[in-house]
């Protein structure tokens, strides 16, 4: 059993409410956007804030790390308890661009709390979400009377991570040492809905190519050698055409290695969302669904690969005609990754097919971005079970499963550290992650601080040695 007392967790979170909002707000007012050249020093200055903050909390580790971009803040604060286990945080501290004539309705970088909710650019995503930690582990050592969290608790909270995390797998190898930990907690997810609290299990993975084809060295009369040489717009429109079998299955060879199938027990969980087609396809602005035939819409969405087209273009776009066979032809696919596919031999495998299918007569060239690994927890693991167990005593519900059909960069901690990665987030969609009037409700954040305060007793229990 845990060692929290809830009714104690639930009168420091109240009592502290009011203060933890304003330096939410606070953190709120810098408008730390990595995408952005000018707002260098305001990411900069994000970071500082933070190191700071967390000092403040009680932290005794809380440093700015360098990156070639933008700077991570990494603290620690041990446990007093021998053998407790490590638990990294993750989250970032980098928030997407926003103006007030991108439609909203105040200042994006001046929250405002108005019908029990926070506007401002990064309330959930994702400085809301990191900052609950800072409440969360002060009312677990006031409810406890400890002096130290119930784990080694670390933190790791990224600069880039809405500019793609370009540095972020280099910056954990270099501090592998540093940021060694039993289990990896990621606070930048969210719920199914306002009613209904989720726990997140899996992200699928990410791969994005142009392909590129050239047939003659310049667009040439479709009279004069139409039918006669090769046409790259119509190579490029039969590639995509191949893209998938008859059941919308991805037809590549080789692309499914690694690939399991759900179980009857993942299904089963899967189904007991209250999902609604219809009101998804409103929200999705479309009129069917469709996809890979024998699975639901959402276990294509989470748990299915998939290969979509992103744009594809050739030859004359102008108004009116213009006869001509096009000199080159383009396409954008990316490729969202599920299980244990491996991007490397995903690429591999698509660079094998587009050789295989280019006629003679026409060049190619692949273009691959940096690749996302796809991350899933186990239903059974001891981790995920202490933050269901922490979720559900904060939120006084069934705590229920989905999964992301994003990607993000929690395999890099998988993978660098050997460490189960956990996904725990109080968002919802209404929140407008990367939208105008971004929000968070300040309920479901106050829950976010209770489950952490929570938390750490749990895993102490689960992953204790």
């Amino acid at each position: 059993m845990s060692e929290t007392p809830d009714s104690a967790v639930r009168t420091y979170t109240e009592q502290h409410r009011a203060a933890f909002l304003d330096d939410l707000a606070e953190w709120l007012r810098i408008p730390s956007v990595s995408a952005q050249p000018e707002h260098d020093g305001d990411v900069r200055r994000s970071a500082e804030w933070l190191a700071a903050k967390l000092k403040e909390t009680g932290f005794p580790v809380a440093e700015v790390w360098e990156t070639p971009g933008a700077p991570a803040v990494f603290a620690e604060w041990p446990s007093d308890d021998l053998g407790a286990p490590t638990v990294l945080v993750y989250g970032h501290h980098d928030v997407q661009p926003a103006a007030r004539e991108d439609g909203w309705t105040t200042d994006p970088f001046e929250p405002v709390v108005r019908d029990g909710r926070m506007y401002g650019r990064g309330a959930a995503d994702d400085k809301g979400q990191v900052f609950f930690h800072t409440l969360g582990v002060r009312a677990h050592l006031a409810a406890t009377g400890r002096t130290a969290p119930a784990v080694h608790l670390k933190l790791l909270i990224e600069g880039e991570e809405e500019s793609g995390s370009l540095n972020f797998r280099a910056l954990a190898e270099q501090h592998a040492d540093r940021l060694a930990a039993d289990a990896v907690i990621v606070s930048d997810t969210g719920m199914w809905d306002e009613e209904t609290p989720t726990v997140c299990t899996g992200m699928r993975g990410l791969v994005e190519c142009e392909i590129e084809l050239y047939g003659p060295d310049q667009d040439i009369h479709s009279g004069s050698f139409g039918g006669a040489v090769p046409n790259p717009a119509t190579e490029i429109a039969r590639l995509v055409a191949a893209l998938h079998d008859e059941d919308g299955k991805v037809a590549i060879p080789g692309f499914h290695e690694g690939v399991t199938d759900l179980t009857d027990t993942e299904r089963a969980l899967f189904a007991e969302l209250p999902f609604d087609e219809a009101t998804w396809l409103r929200t999705a602005k479309s009129r069917a669904a469709s996809g890979e035939a024998g699975y639901s819409t959402l276990e294509r969405v989470w748990a299915r690969p998939t290969a979509e087209v992103n744009g594809i273009g050739g030859g004359y776009q102008g108004a009116g005609s213009k006869t001509v066979i096009p000199s080159s032809a383009m396409v954008k696919i990316s490729f969202r990754l599920v299980d244990e596919q491996d991007p490397d031999r995903v690429a591999e495998a698509v660079r094998a097919w587009v050789a295989s299918r280019v006629p003679a007569g026409v060049r190619h060239r692949i273009t691959f971005q940096p690749a996302t690994r796809p991350c899933l927890t186990p239903l059974d693991h001891p981790a995920l079970q202490a933050v269901v167990r922490a979720m559900g005593r904060a939120f006084g519900k069934k705590i229920l499963f989905t999964r992301e059909g994003g990607s993000g960069p929690a395999a890099d901690l998988r993978d660098v550290l050997g460490a189960p990665v956990l996904f725990l987030g109080i968002s919802v969609p209404s929140d407008g992650w990367h939208a105008p009037d971004e929000k968070v409700e300040l309920g479901l954040l106050m829950k976010g601080v209770e489950t952490t305060a929570y938390l750490w007793d749990e895993m102490a229990a689960a992953l204790g040695r």
